[in-house]
């Protein structure tokens, strides 16, 4: 089963949130799709993991398939994971159907596949906004 690394607000599976657009397409090359979503930010789809960034070209998100998320000592299976975040963070709130952690940085849909999204700290604001 497929473990993914945690550090809230610094990196999701071994990617800096320091990471820019350059670096990304030199590390993974051309995504399979890349378009302006909904909420304004610069999508780069490579299938396994999607990156979202501002104009500015500062990292916003990244999402991938994540069936265990490792957060330092503790790995949580994806159907635990909603319990475990509304148990750990007091501040947890749910907004368009997700679940988002200000705690450990992400957000996902618990009743749907096992996609996480890991969020930059700025991003918290906007996400409570929605």
């Amino acid at each position: 089963m497929i473990t993914r690394q945690l550090t809230p607000f610094k990196a999701f599976d071994g990617i800096p949130f320091s990471l820019g657009v350059d670096e990304l397409i030199a590390d993974l090359g051309l995504p399979n799709r890349s378009r302006r979503n909904a909420v304004a930010l610069n999508e780069y789809d490579y299938g396994h993991s999607v990156f979202r960034f501002q104009d500015c070209g500062r990292l916003e998100e990244i999402t991938k398939r994540t069936p265990v998320l490792q957060v330092g000592a503790v790995a949580v299976p994806f159907g635990a994971l909603r319990g475990f975040v509304l148990g750990q963070d007091g501040e947890a709130f749910e907004r368009a159907g997700f679940v988002v952690s200000p705690r450990y940085g992400i957000a996902f849909v618990a009743d749907e596949p096992d996609w996480v999204t890991a969020l930059a700290r700025h991003c918290i604001p906007t996400w409570r906004a929605l």
